[in-house]
């Protein structure tokens, strides 16, 4: 395992809060342009605002915020973007990619996708109980043409694409319950599972190169603390060093409210991912955070949002996404007013714009200079 060195700024803004700590938090460390690291996810939300397909209208509302990284399902988009859409049947990832709303998406000035996918065909977590050769081979394959498709269809876009599962820790459990461990069985099948889906993008990657195009594989991580503390059996100790992974997602709940216990795991998890070119032992990122603007105070909304951003881009996480656009949590149904839901959002039922939007918007406007020579970024 490797032992990892961090910026000495983060080490000097470990003392209480990062918000006061780190004065100016428009300019990242190393001169790394924010915009391309703070991101927004746009899954499943319980309301809409337009008239236009919800992917696109959720998609369009990011761009709006300034924000260049953006987090999106590939997966059931019938369930996922229901509004204002009349999907047509298909039958693979590819198909889902070449619909009209994700072509639509994937034609906007983002430069980074984070795509939670899985294969088409069968259940998400089928390799619970083990993964057969047929199973992993035609894993591989799914993740092939779609890697093969990204590469091919936004050659010379710039543009980044990250493969990714969805919280790892409570997959392998079958269960929410964090009380529970994984099985050896289970563990054994999420690491021949991440290794074939890594294997199709490795080989698209081999045989069509990335000219002007990136795209890139995740697993993701979210409990982390029980880990650390603990010692129990986790995606980040007893999956990680067995695969190949480019990049790990932080679903970062678990510790998010004590910026010095999220950036100890953030550390943990570099500690036991494998590094893979171009970034090397910085390729953990935080896939989410967020806190339900319903349920939690003002100030706790101010302190928590800057202390994970400024903390998390300060260590070197290649991207940062907050959780999320509209919120996906409903408390009644139909959504009519904003209290029908618990408050993850960054725009609420009522079209008026949480204090987030404005903070995110804030730093993103900020940001108006051009990045370091090398940019603190891997190359294209």
């Amino acid at each position: 395992m490797k032992h990892c060195l961090r910026l000495a700024l983060a080490a000097a803004c470990a003392c209480g809060s990062l918000a006061t700590a780190c004065a100016d938090d428009a300019i990242p460390p190393s001169g790394r342009d924010l915009r391309e690291i703070l991101g927004v996810t746009h899954v499943a939300g319980k309301y809409h605002l337009t008239r236009k397909e919800f992917l696109v209208e959720g998609a369009e509302q990011i761009a709006a915020l300034g924000a260049r990284v953006i987090k999106l399902y590939l997966k059931v988009p019938p369930r996922e973007y229901p509004f204002n859409t009349q999907w047509p049947p298909t039958e693979s990832l590819v198909d889902v990619a070449r619909t009209a709303p994700y072509r639509a998406v994937l034609a906007m000035p983002f430069s980074t996708y984070i795509l939670t996918t899985y294969s088409a065909g069968r259940g998400d977590h089928y390799w619970l109980r083990g993964i057969g050769a047929a199973e992993a081979q035609d894993e591989t394959e799914q993740f092939y043409r779609l890697a093969r498709h990204l590469l091919t269809e936004y050659r010379g876009s710039g543009k980044t694409f990250v493969l990714q599962p969805w919280e790892g820790d409570w997959a392998i459990r079958g269960s929410f319950d964090r009380k529970a461990d994984p099985t050896a069985q289970a563990i054994e099948g999420m690491i021949g599972w991440l290794n074939a889906r890594q294997a199709g993008v490795d080989r698209a990657r081999s045989e069509v190169g990335q000219n002007g195009v990136r795209v890139f594989h995740a697993a993701e991580v979210n409990l982390v603390r029980i880990a650390m503390l603990e010692h129990r059996p986790t995606v980040t100790t007893d999956v990680l060093p067995h695969t190949r992974v480019d990049l790990v997602s932080y679903s970062a709940w678990d510790t998010q409210e004590n910026p010095q216990e999220f950036r100890r795991a953030l550390d943990y998890i570099a500690r036991y991912a494998p590094d893979r070119d171009p970034f090397g032992g910085r390729n953990v990122y935080v896939g989410e955070f967020g806190l339900p603007e319903n349920e939690r105070s003002a100030e706790q909304m101010r302190r928590v949002v800057p202390d994970v951003i400024d903390t998390a881009v300060a260590w070197g996480c290649p991207f940062v996404v907050y959780w999320q656009l509209y919120c996906n949590e409903a408390r009644r149904q139909p959504v009519r007013q904003n209290d029908d839901v618990r408050g993850f959002w960054l725009i609420r039922p009522d079209g008026s714009k949480s204090w987030v939007w404005h903070e995110l918007q804030r730093r993103l406007e900020a940001v108006g200079q051009p990045a370091a020579e090398d940019g603190g970024r891997p190359p294209r």
